[in-house]
Formats: structure tokens, C-alpha cells, sequence
């Protein structure tokens, strides 16, 4: 029997960055919306989003609380990877490079297949 795959560092964050913008776009907030009623900066928000900052446990809670979710749910990997914004995807490229992003959409793409019908 092979070994499960561990899921990296990297990839957490990216569910996270992923589900937590998802969640707030579902309910038309802004970065500044969710930061005020999870009681943080939108600084930190962002930061989150883009993969930069990682979050305590206390601050998953008081975000999960805000968008009304479990905060399982905040790390569940079955995001619709249809639904990736392209300006998410031109404003990251632009904060970290080309590189990057063909690393992102080739993993992107990756989990389509992984999950394609």
C-alpha cells in the first residue's frame, strides 16, 4: 500500500487564501467588510488572501464567525477552481511574478483534471 500524499505548507495556504476570498465574495463584502466583523485590519485580510500571512487559531475563529462558516471550512480542498477570478489571477502575477502564476495555473489545472468527470 502507497502512502497517502501530505498536503505542503503552501498548499494550505492556498485553500485558505482561496476558500476565505470566496466565502467574502459570496456575500458582496469588501477586504474592509470582513476585517471590521471578524475585528481585524484589512491589512491582514489581504494578507491572507495573497498567501502572505499566516492566521492563529484565534483569528480562524473570529473570521469563520464573521462569514457564518465552521472553520473546517475554510480549509476544505473542493473550491470550483472554475470560479478563480483572472483579475485575482493578473493581480497576483503582478505581486509575484510571471513565474508564479504559471506554477499557480498549472496546478490550477491540475486539480480540474483530479476532479473532471
Amino acid at each position: 500500500m502507497g502512502r497517502k500524499k501530505t498536503t505542503t505548507g503552501e498548499e494550505i495556504r492556498f485553500v485558505l487564501s482561496t476558500n476565505l476570498r470566496k466565502l467574502r465574495n459570496r456575500r458582496n463584502w469588501s477586504q474592509m467588510e470582513l476585517a471590521e466583523k471578524a475585528d481585524i485590519s484589512m491589512n491582514f485580510v489581504s494578507d491572507i488572501e495573497r498567501g502572505l500571512k499566516w492566521p492563529h487559531p484565534d483569528t480562524l475563529q473570529k473570521l469563520a464567525a464573521a462569514l457564518d462558516v465552521e472553520v473546517f471550512e475554510l480549509f476544505r480542498s473542493e473550491f470550483d477552481t472554475e470560479n478563480i477570478n483572472q483579475g485575482y489571477m493578473n493581480r497576483f502575477a503582478n505581486d509575484v511574478g510571471i513565474a508564479v502564476e504559471q506554477a499557480v495555473r498549472k496546478a490550477v489545472d491540475t486539480v480540474r483534471k483530479q476532479h473532471s468527470v
